[in-house]
């Protein structure tokens, strides 16, 4: 009898030990901007609707589409959504939205979402059918846990109550923290971009990540914003898409053990970290929109204390072949043309000539940065010499820096020592 437990007892012990070595599967999308069918038609509202943001709402459900599929496939265990979910919180996108999903949680993976600034309380949802937009009913805070009930609000085990940010757990070794950085309560005409983490919610999470440290689980974080900054000067030029106090915030999470953070909002794919003085570092796992070039998604395995990461990009699809192409087309017009309108705006008398040098760099690094890992071409770095010769600066090349060190598409991070 007793070698019988003596065999059972070891038999549980290798189970124990296999479940906790097996991988866990996470796929991580953003920044979908999901607009419903029914709320567009030809017509010169849509017409100037795919103009000004370069988004085909048949080629964008496509994508999905292809994204939802090779997820399925893959047979994700966890999939993260931080936020921008809709085009302008519309709804009926939110609605729609939601049956895409429903295959993948038909077969097992666990969905989790954060807001974006552009799904609740948006003054600006319309719908774009005909010669004029028209507006549309958007969603409330209340609204959204209701309708995502399902999708991480249902089996959180703690809530914020001054946010709609939340706690759910994984599994025995793993939690996740999701962050609501957004201020759709303070929106009147417009959205507001920038976001922040009010002192209540800091405190909240701090009280979390503090109890996981005793019990040894591993905790990964989501917002819509970014926590550091992914380019230099991010904060100086792009201050909308990092939280208020990013620095502070992002060294005091660091240590309290918060060692990486999914998050969207700026539509591109990179890896960006932040060590404290303290020494402890905390990374921001940004991943590209699927709503423009490049169409990128994260599927990344956490084994132990590691977390595996690999990016893949939708190329194609059914109704477009050259997608890939067609859309690096569009960014590259709508950068130009926000740059450009940007200079005019500096009130600065820039020579022509100089405005156009300026902005070729503006295209490239943009194209260049929004993909990841990519490396300077020969033509990016003739149009860095011409604006550098305008200035009258000589530049050595093999000191200009594109991007912060970590590699954004391919890495593994050390979650736990």
């Amino acid at each position: 009898m007793n070698k019988i437990r003596l065999v059972l007892i070891l038999w549980l012990f290798a189970i124990t030990i296999t479940f906790a070595t097996q991988p866990l599967k996470i796929a991580h999308i953003t920044d979908v901007h999901f607009l419903s069918s029914s709320l567009v038609d030809e017509g010169d509202a849509y017409n100037n609707f795919v103009r000004a943001t370069g988004r085909n709402t048949a080629d964008l459900h496509e994508v999905l589409n292809v994204v939802l599929t090779d997820l399925i496939n893959e047979k994700i265990d966890i999939l993260l959504i931080s936020g921008d979910i809709t085009n302008h919180g519309e709804q009926q996108s939110h609605l729609d939205f939601i049956e895409k999903l429903r295959p993948l949680k038909a077969q097992g993976t666990r969905v989790f979402v954060v807001p974006g600034n552009h799904d609740i309380n948006v003054p600006t949802a319309r719908a774009f059918i005909g010669n004029t937009s028209a507006p549309v009913q958007t969603i409330s805070a209340e609204e959204f846990t209701q309708l995502y009930a399902d999708f991480g609000y249902s089996e959180a085990l703690k809530k914020d109550i001054h946010s709609l940010s939340y706690l759910t757990v994984i599994n025995d070794s793993v939690w996740l923290l999701a962050f609501d950085t957004n201020r759709y309560a303070e929106y009147t005409t417009r959205t507001i971009s920038s976001g922040r983490i009010l002192p209540q919610t800091l405190a909240w999470a701090l009280d979390i990540l503090q109890k996981a440290e005793e019990k040894g689980i591993i905790v990964l974080g989501m917002m819509h914003h970014n926590i550091v900054e992914h380019i230099p000067l991010q904060a100086t030029f792009f201050a909308d898409y990092l939280i208020d106090d990013w620095q502070q915030i992002a060294e005091i999470f660091a240590d309290a053990g918060l060692k990486v953070v999914f998050t969207g909002h700026f539509h591109t794919n990179s890896v960006s970290l932040r060590t404290s003085i303290a020494g402890n570092t905390i990374y921001d796992v940004q991943t590209a929109s699927l709503a423009q070039y490049p169409f990128a998604y994260r599927i990344m395995d956490l084994k132990s204390n590691e977390l595996h990461i690999d990016t893949r990009f939708v190329a194609s699809i059914p109704r477009n072949f050259n997608l890939e192409a067609t859309y690096r087309q569009k960014l590259t017009e709508i950068t130009r043309r926000t740059a450009q309108n940007r200079l005019r705006t500096l009130g600065m008398p820039i020579p022509e000539m100089m405005q156009n040098a300026l902005t070729d760099v503006i295209v490239n690094l943009n194209l260049l940065h929004v993909r990841g890992d990519g490396a300077p071409d020969n033509e990016l770095l003739q149009f860095i010499r011409t604006f550098a010769g305008l200035l009258g600066n000589e530049i050595d090349m093999s000191e200009f820096n594109f991007d912060f060190p970590s590699a954004n598409n391919q890495l593994t991070i050390r979650l736990k020592d």
